[in-house]
């Protein structure tokens, strides 16, 4: 088969038709808008690109049939528009090329083979961003990859999106093993992507997709990879029935979940994904099989074409642009965990790099971490702050503390950091080694109460605070537990913390506040050791303790 899988010769439309592979590749020649329709709407052309280059197209055949008549030329793309209504990409294709039709056919044919040709050069870009982030995110050799439906050159017009990422993981020797989901109904997975991939030479293995979860389950899977068919403003991707699912089990067991689509796809004027239209199918596309009916006559049917998976399961969503962050933090409060945010991450750096200059951060010692919607953005492990870049930085999901953007391993002390998150609504935690804090912790089992200094009130205190001490346990999953269950139980605890032996922890609603609370708190240490004026107290009874 050739690279483009639609093409434009002698006035015809090209392809092949989807429904008769594997078994059959039948050539499929397209010479009027009904034609173009029955194709489109029948899935022998399918896959949001494809859809919407054919759209294009059809465009064209309805301008060379109805030269000067534009107001039928219209009426014809809005007919052939209709045809999907979930792809974005169709509705796109149409009103891209109808743009040109004051120029005429041949004006119209141009766009649409501009079109076509951009194809190509947009999913390469797209995949090689898309395999960029799966090896960053899944750093084993050989990745295990499950990818659902059909998203290669079949469903575009080269190359690919999802399996176009596969295709240069491939290339670049580090892909394992890919896990193919059937997608039922039409079995758009055993039918086409197992064709594609046996035809790129990359191993595969065909599966039923109520098995996906237990794939995931038993460690066969390290990633998930798939296309979309329309992104909302809000980061909802509408793609092929099955791949909400496919989103929720990788949540669960904590798995990267990455859609590629070119920036067409994206849909600005569809603000939520409750406002996609998910197509419904026929019944018999489920109450049949081929030629043998497998449930009763007059069975009732859901069949839609289409789910819609939230933004808050997507890991990422990467277009030729690059990895996109999929929800806007400063807009809805949650984020899709995207890329590291450039700007925050410049910020810890610069902050990172002054607190190691005093002495505060020595050597790889330190973390510093703001908020991102529903994730973090920390520092990385084994670094030294003092040559710490935004490069350094990690982005983990609050939800589980899976590492989901950058090139290094999160600090261990990232754990901490989450607890605070979790608990409470800071949006910047900082961790240091003061001397002064670190010193007055070493001696204080369970909390230090600090009274008599003016400088309290810079930890939104009155005459008096105390100031919890931490264990400082080996396993840190286990302070930021501690951590997460001391500031639940508690109304209003204080912004800082000791852990014993191991610095200051202090959080506040940007990284100014919370470096600002761990210099009250540091200062604060600095006159109690000088002077004496502390108390090492049990610390506050919890909730439960008091009714006891």
């Amino acid at each position: 088969m050739a690279e483009q899988s639609i093409t434009w010769a002698d006035g015809v439309i090209e392809t092949i038709d989807q429904r008769a592979l594997p078994h059959e590749i039948r050539p499929l020649r397209l010479t009027t808008v009904d034609e173009v329709i029955d194709a489109i709407a029948g899935l022998a052309v399918r896959g949001a690109p494809a859809i919407g280059v054919c759209g294009a197209f059809g465009v064209a055949l309805a301008a060379f049939a109805h030269p000067g008549d534009d107001q039928r030329v219209r009426a014809e793309g809005e007919r052939i528009a209709a045809a999907r209504p979930t792809a974005v990409n169709l509705a796109w294709g149409v009103r891209r090329v109808l743009e040109t039709l004051a120029g005429g056919p041949e004006s119209v044919l141009a766009e649409a083979q501009r079109m076509l040709a951009e194809d190509g050069r947009i999913n390469r870009a797209a995949a090689t961003h898309a395999a960029d982030l799966v090896q960053s995110l899944c750093p084993r050799p050989g990745r295990r990859v499950l990818t659902h439906c059909n998203t290669g050159r079949l469903a575009t017009t080269a190359f690919g999106t999802a399996i176009g990422a596969l295709r240069v993981l491939h290339a670049r020797g580090v892909i394992a093993d890919v896990l193919v989901g059937e997608t039922r109904p039409l079995l758009q997975g055993a039918r086409l992507t197992t064709w594609e991939l046996a035809e790129a030479g990359i191993a595969h293995r065909l599966t039923i997709d109520s098995a996906a979860a237990w794939a995931m389950a038993t460690g066969q899977v390290d990633c998930v990879i798939v296309g979309a068919d329309r992104i909302a403003a809000d980061g909802s991707v509408a793609n092929k029935i099955g791949t909400y699912g496919l989103a929720l089990a990788a949540r669960h067991h904590g798995l990267p979940f990455i859609v590629v689509a070119p920036e067409s796809t994206l849909d600005p004027a569809t603000a939520t994904g409750t406002q996609i239209v998910v197509e419904q199918r026929a019944a018999e596309e489920i109450t049949t099989i081929g030629d043998h009916r497998c449930a009763p006559a007059g069975t009732e049917v859901f069949n839609p074409a289409f789910d819609v998976t939230p933004p808050e399961l997507i890991t990422a969503v990467v277009t030729e642009n690059g990895v996109k962050t999929a929800i806007p933090a400063a807009e809805s409060g949650t984020a899709s965990p995207g890329a590291v945010d450039s700007d925050a991450a410049a910020h810890i750096a610069e902050l990172a790099r002054d607190l190691y200059a005093r002495g505060w951060m020595p050597g790889t010692a330190g973390n510093i971490s703001v908020r991102a919607g529903s994730t973090a953005i920390v520092t990385g492990s084994g670094l030294s702050k003092g040559e710490l870049t935004a490069a350094d930085m990690v982005t983990v999901r609050l939800s589980d503390s899976t590492p989901v953007a950058g090139e290094r391993r999160p600090s261990a002390e990232a754990a901490i950091h989450i607890a605070v998150y979790r608990a409470t609504t800071a949006g910047a935690v900082v961790h240091v080694h003061s001397p002064y804090a670190t010193a007055v912790s070493v001696e204080s089992p369970d909390a230090v109460r600090l009274r008599g200094f003016e400088l309290i009130k810079g930890l939104g205190a009155g005459e008096e605070i105390r100031v919890p001490v931490f264990a400082n346990h080996r396993e840190v999953d286990r302070i930021g537990s501690e951590f997460e269950a001391y500031l639940r139980d508690r109304p209003d605890p204080p912004p800082v913390a000791f852990i014993a032996g191991h610095g200051i922890t202090a959080w506040g609603a940007d990284l100014i506040q919370a470096r600002d609370r761990a210099e009250c708190l540091e200062t604060l240490c600095e006159l109690v050791w000088l002077t004496g004026r502390r108390d090492i107290t049990p610390p506050d009874r919890s909730p439960q303790e008091q009714k006891q």
